[in-house]
């Protein structure tokens, strides 16, 4: 009987291997980018910063977009006060921002107040390109260069790096820069390197004018970067990433806001990977796109903490296995290859982020952060589709009775 049990983990482990084997792929692919050529100094922009009810940290994010390393003249951040009820637009007015207030009973969400933007974007002319910041978000004063620099080489779409910012250092937040190192760090440097699309991660995005006109922003969903991105993905229309900026949005530390925050991503994603996956898949394989292959890929990979539970939980069982019976099942084999493989993939995340040896030590938290995900996604959100759901601030977590 235990023959059988061996063959069926064997198949199950070399299953794993497909998806494992391509975050192992990109993880060899990963090292540093060299740095772009200048490039685009006329360019001109839009800053778009979307926000409900932001009025705590809304002029913070207005008075960094305008320190900029780029000619005043030559770029404006514009706040869309999206169905506030707050000052957001007054604070944003203050701190030296042009403001779009928008109201809607129907048309709420993200989606919405950035189709409204762009669409003012475009009608002024005043920009070449249009970029996206989240209101809880600090950026690198090279932002801008960043921007321009592929621009001028032809790119239509880019994003920047998507980090951690740390307002109340804990090791959540420490694994949160990890995650975020993993996915947008080590997957971003290879698929750039490989000149597929990097995709785009809601903060941090920068779309040409020119891109807009021709595929228009109508995403509306929770997750509507990665719905974006597939439109422009199926047009054969690649996202660059600008390795060497940043963009830092705020991650509280407070496990109850982290939930709401967390279970809305991870529905969102799986929606995504069941509506858009296999399509895609047919669609690359059909026109022989690398590119479109990848995009596939990307959403069709299940999250990390999907992966490396069946893998851990398989290699345990099949090591005690082995021992009992005093030689090594064959599942243990290809098992070990998958627990290594994702090991480094975690580990060069790891190197990205910065965390230093305290974000090693962390890692023993892992199990912990891995279960509290699976939690999230076996009860999902029940926010209505696209729907604004502000995720609370660090700064009114401290305000919170302890």
């Amino acid at each position: 009987m235990l023959w059988l049990f061996d063959t069926l983990l064997t198949l199950a482990a070399l299953l794993l291997l497909v998806p494992v084997g391509y975050l192992g792929f990109l993880t060899l692919l990963s090292g540093r980018l060299p740095a772009p050529k200048p490039g685009g100094e006329q360019l001109r922009f839009d800053l778009v910063v979307p926000a409900h009810n932001e009025e705590l940290g809304i002029g913070r994010t207005v008075n960094n977009l305008l320190e900029l390393d780029w000619p005043k003249a030559q770029f404006r951040v514009l706040v869309v006060a999206d169905n506030c009820k707050d000052t957001t637009a007054q604070k944003a007015r203050d701190a030296g921002a042009t403001v779009l207030e928008r109201f809607s009973d129907t048309e709420k969400g993200k989606g919405y107040a950035l189709h409204h933007a762009f669409t003012q974007s475009l009608k002024d002319k005043r920009a070449d390109a249009v970029v996206v910041v989240d209101a809880d978000t600090l950026v690198s004063k090279n932002l801008l260069r960043a921007y321009a620099s592929r621009l001028a080489q032809g790119a239509l779409a880019v994003q920047a790096h998507y980090g951690v910012l740390e307002e109340k250092s804990s090791w959540r937040t420490r694994l949160m820069r990890i995650a975020f190192s993993v996915f947008h760090g080590v997957r971003s440097l290879a698929r750039e390197r490989l000149g597929v699309s990097c995709g785009l991660r809601g903060n941090g995005m920068c779309f040409a004018h020119a891109l807009i006109e021709k595929v228009p922003h109508d995403a509306f969903s929770v997750v509507e970067d990665v719905e974006y991105g597939l439109r422009i993905g199926k047009q054969g229309i690649r996202v660059w990433y600008a390795h060497e900026a940043e963009v830092l949005g705020e991650m509280v530390s407070s496990e109850k806001a982290s939930r709401s925050q967390r279970r809305r991503w991870e529905a969102g994603r799986l929606a995504l990977m069941k509506q858009h996956g296999w399509p895609m898949l047919s669609l690359g394989l059909d026109n022989r796109s690398l590119m479109q292959v990848d995009l596939a890929a990307d959403i069709l990979v299940p999250p990390l903490t999907w992966l490396a539970a069946p893998v851990f939980l398989g290699f345990a069982l099949a090591g005690v296995l082995s021992l009992l019976q005093s030689s090594p099942l064959v599942a243990l084999y290809p098992l070990s290859v998958a627990l290594l493989t994702l090991v480094l993939y975690v580990l060069r995340g790891w190197m990205l982020s910065g965390v230093g040896l305290r974000g090693l030590g962390d890692l023993a938290y892992a199990p912990f952060y891995m279960a509290w995900k699976i939690a999230l996604m076996v009860r999902p959100a029940a926010e209505k589709k696209g729907e604004w759901v502000r995720t609370t601030r660090e700064a009114e977590v401290k305000e919170e009775p302890k």
